[in-house]
């Protein structure tokens, strides 16, 4: 009783500092977000893109700190969206799939990130510089209120977008060739869902860093689609749990002064662990 009374006022006294409250909040909304269109993702074989994406902005992000580029996102995140654009309809073509668009695009972009970085980077710090970003170490605890309210917005937008375009990603997701006799320009919601999985991806390197981030996308969604079954009752579980999953993240990290973005990582592969055991007893019931 005692261990745990220590623990929430050890919580309560790291709550009162701003970069706690700032790292719980991104933290959250990417949680969400991310969780969301993990579902289609995944169910359109395409879980892997979130991984391909994070080292194109980690690509995009060496360039913006050679560069010393005060805002760099205004580089990140076009960068990103292109590469979201072309990944998409590669995997639409016959002459390079889908999977082989990824691995060409993510190896590329994550050498010539680090290549950039330890070339024509000033930085003393170049090998801690790179693991953070990879990492996503400290980059989650040092935001600031801009940074927050810029996180809140693009993940609002994207959240909002979600919505508005549910019936039609559905349709996208399951049968691209039905959605486009059914009238639905295919091409547009292709854009648009290549467009806000870009605005995820760079959100995210905040929190889990770039070798991570496809963690976000495939855990959660893995874990609902044992336990449920319809389109509608995963994308509900997936965010759940992968909100569920951030905040314990969060709080252990804080708590026991582990990496943030391994620490959500490792939560949500339990969470996935336990969902087998779970669907099994689910099943053993019906």
């Amino acid at each position: 009783m005692s261990l745990i009374m220590t623990l929430i006022e050890k919580l309560a006294f790291y709550l009162q500092y701003p970069f706690v409250r700032y790292a719980l909040v991104v933290g959250l909304l990417i949680a969400v977000v991310s969780s969301l269109l993990g579902v289609t993702l995944v169910l359109r074989h395409f879980s892997y893109i979130g991984d391909g994406l994070s080292h194109v902005a980690f690509g995009a992000m060496s360039v913006a700190i050679v560069l010393k580029l005060s805002h760099r996102m205004f580089l990140i995140l076009p960068v990103t969206v292109l590469c979201a654009v072309i990944l998409l309809k590669s995997g639409q073509g016959r002459k390079v799939k889908g999977d082989a668009a990824v691995a060409m695009m993510s190896v590329g972009a994550l050498a010539f990130g680090y290549l950039t970085v330890n070339v024509a980077g000033a930085s003393a710090n170049v090998s801690g510089d790179v693991c953070s970003t990879l990492f996503g170490s400290t980059s989650i605890l040092t935001l600031t209120a801009a940074e927050v309210t810029l996180c809140a917005v693009l993940s609002a937008a994207a959240l909002v977008l979600f919505l508005l375009l549910y019936n039609r990603l559905f349709a996208l997701t399951f049968d691209e060739n039905f959605a486009r006799v059914c009238g639905i320009n295919t091409e547009l919601y292709n854009l648009i869902l290549a467009i806000i999985i870009a605005v995820i991806i760079v959100l995210a390197m905040n929190l889990v860093g770039a070798l991570l981030v496809s963690a976000l996308i495939i855990f959660p969604t893995m874990a609902a689609m044992r336990l449920f079954e319809s389109f509608r009752a995963v994308t509900v579980a997936s965010a759940v749990i992968s909100v569920i999953c951030a905040l314990v993240g969060i709080l252990v990290s804080v708590l026991a002064g582990t990496p943030v973005g391994s620490t959500i990582v490792i939560a949500d592969a339990l969470a996935f662990g336990l969902s087998m055991p779970a669907a099994r007893l689910r099943g053993g019931m019906s």
